[in-house]
């Protein structure tokens, strides 16, 4: 169990009421339905298909082995009040559902209306269910920046819980926009209520190991790019922050319960980068993996990198390599007692789950 700085004493949570999770078998939902099923609580869980018995076992599982009760319900995120039901009687929502994906055939359809549509379904939803009294939602840093010149030109060059990200559109990081849109929504309707209180927990790249037998945040999708062969030749100096699966889910618990829990909060324990990804990699697993051993020229990945993958445009070259990617975590340490696993771990524990499950295979 993460545990909070000596002066933060570990909370006690009133599990009297049930809590909502949406999109619950998702990657950070997983390891957040373990921790409140730890805790003893009586866990809502919003899914696509509660009868698709390999996406939901791994949960089922869980219940078996711990404290809390787990119930499933059938819910659509772009179904106007399908998550009625399942948040009746519940304290706390958390709101995890959201596509995190580089793979998509309309920006529009796949990223942007998940993401802001259903946002504002869940949140107008809970104006009309009287027991809810806090909402967390899953954002991302990808809100507070979209290219990484982006911190550079913060205050004092480093980001920051009061930066938003205004470099994304739906064409330049569609992504990035569908978490900044989402999270602009759900401040705007918490603005335009007195029954609960909104609290976003904003992570930088999230690793470490899936609950789940076959993860589909993204975040696999680069691992396997870095081991894979496909980068083997060099990777472009891209810097990124980077975070414990474990410590977003005890941020998003605390988040939902510490009495004086408010606003946004930068979940990152440091900035790393492919490079730094793929030695750790090399370190602890050997050369059995195509892991590139030195950084590209950024001419070179401005020249080619638009002939080889449309989605690395000159502008995101310019912008978004070769700069420095700084972040202030202080507020997730200070206001929720994060205490940080070392980001090595992450990376070698997600890395052999993925080794253990056929995720990747050795050249």
């Amino acid at each position: 169990m993460n545990k909070g700085p000596p002066d933060m004493p570990i909370p006690s949570y009133d599990t009297s009421h049930p809590v909502l999770v949406t999109g619950a078998t998702g990657y950070v939902a997983s390891w957040l339905v373990k921790r409140l099923l730890e805790e003893g609580f009586s866990v809502h869980a919003a899914v696509r298909d509660p009868d698709n018995t390999a996406k939901v076992a791994h949960l089922q599982k869980l219940a078996v082995e711990t404290p809390g009760t787990l119930k499933l319900f059938e819910a659509d995120l772009l179904d106007q009040g399908s998550y009625s039901e399942a948040m009746q009687g519940c304290s706390v929502v958390f709101h995890t559902a959201s596509p995190f994906t580089s793979h998509f055939t309309d920006a529009q359809k796949d990223l942007f209306d998940p993401a802001v549509i259903g946002t504002r379904n869940v949140l107008e939803t809970a104006n009309g269910v009287p027991s809810v009294t806090r909402i967390v939602v899953t954002s991302s840093t990808a809100a507070i920046y979209g290219e990484t010149i982006d911190c550079s030109e913060a205050p004092g060059g480093i980001l920051t819980e009061a930066q938003w990200n205004t470099s994304s559109s739906l064409t330049n990081g569609p992504y990035a926009y569908s978490k900044v849109e989402a999270e602009k929504t759900a401040w705007d309707i918490a603005k335009s209520q007195s029954q609960w209180r909104l609290v976003t927990i904003n992570p930088a790249l999230v690793l470490g190991p899936s609950l789940g037998p076959a993860p589909t945040s993204d975040s696999f999708h680069w691992m396997r790019l870095i081991t894979g062969g496909e980068m083997k030749s060099g990777v472009p100096h891209l810097e990124i922050g980077g975070v414990d699966v474990r410590d977003v889910a005890e941020a998003h618990l605390r988040a939902g319960f510490l009495e004086d829990a408010e606003g946004r909060h930068i979940l990152s324990n440091r900035g790393t980068s492919f490079l730094e990804m793929a030695q750790i990699i090399r370190e602890h697993f050997g050369d059995s993996w195509q892991t590139p051993k030195r950084e590209l020229p950024k001419f070179l990945v401005w020249l080619v990198g638009p002939l080889l993958d449309k989605s690395i445009t000159r502008r995101i070259v310019s912008r978004s390599f070769n700069h420095p990617w700084r972040a202030d975590n202080s507020k997730s340490m200070e206001a929720l007692g994060i205490e940080y696993r070392p980001l090595e771990d992450a990376i070698v524990q997600m890395f052999q789950m993925m080794i253990d499950t056929r995720a990747v295979k050795t050249t």
